[in-house]
């Protein structure tokens, strides 16, 4: 398992920066050609598709026995035991497209629900985070290892938001009641990043509701291998409900916040 776990963490990482520079040198035809998903909040651009059709082939010619998921394509049936890719191509689509430089490609490989390897590229900064399973997390040459915060008090948090206007009531509601209780709350807009953050100590902690597979995959990995602990709603795995990660001494206490916030109405 540790021969493919590197196999599939250096193939990833060689397909992520061909595909991040794709979206990097692309983006002013990007604006070009802005579309909505979801909500009219929800934009998705040609290059996501164009960088996902580009990740997904590069894959398939590696790789041809592996299932894909991708957030702009119909993903390939999966069978027990077979890696499956799982790739967010422009994770914070609208940072991309407000040109904030807090927007990444994220991509996985699982067998089950057993993370091998993860990388998460973001192209305007070139920073490169990576993990696979039992080989620690890394931005580069660094390895993670989160923040040393225990206080609550003192933790500094991230979230992020839906596109649905109701949904975001709720959030506005509930991160009211959270932000007395921490140091400030950021918003990068980018799951990926955030994660990233948390597993470098950038961010002591996050959350957030509405997380999908893809946005989340290779972050969660990179926080495992770092020693941060991730998990959902009252000791269950992350899941489209909640996603929560925060270094072991902190994730409890933040947890508590969450569900009582989460639950006060």
């Amino acid at each position: 398992m540790d021969d493919l776990a590197n196999e599939l963490l250096e193939l990833a990482r060689t397909v992520a920066l061909a595909g991040g520079a794709i979206a990097r040198e692309g983006r002013d035809r990007a604006l070009g050609a802005v579309t909505t998903k979801s909500t009219p909040t929800d934009v998705v651009t040609a290059l996501d598709a164009e960088v996902e059709q580009f990740v997904s082939s590069q894959l398939r010619q590696a790789r041809p026995q592996d299932a894909f998921i991708g957030e702009e394509s119909v993903a390939t049936p999966v069978r027990a035991g077979q890696v499956r890719w799982i790739l967010d191509p422009i994770d914070g689509t609208v940072n991309y497209i407000y040109g904030h430089p807090q927007y990444a490609l994220s991509l996985a490989a699982y067998i089950d629900d057993t993370a091998l390897a993860a990388v998460v590229y973001n192209p305007a900064s070139e920073e490169l985070w990576h993990a696979h399973a039992g080989g620690g997390a890394w931005r580069g040459q660094l390895r993670l290892g989160g923040s040393p915060r225990r206080e609550l008090s003192q933790a500094l948090i991230g979230t992020g938001f839906s596109y649905d206007a109701d949904r975001r009531r709720e959030q506005g509601a509930m991160i009211a009641r959270v932000l007395p209780q921490v140091r400030d709350i950021r918003r990068v807009g980018a799951c990926a990043i955030d994660l990233c953050y948390v597993a470098e100590g950038r961010l002591d902690g996050f959350y957030e509701r509405n997380v999908n597979i893809w946005d989340g995959a290779a972050g969660a990995l990179i926080c495992q291998e770092a020693g941060i602990r991730i998990g959902g709603w009252q000791g269950q795995p992350w899941d489209n409900e909640m996603l929560i990660a925060a270094p072991q001494p902190l994730f409890d206490a933040f947890h508590d916040a969450l569900w009582a916030a989460h639950t006060a109405d």
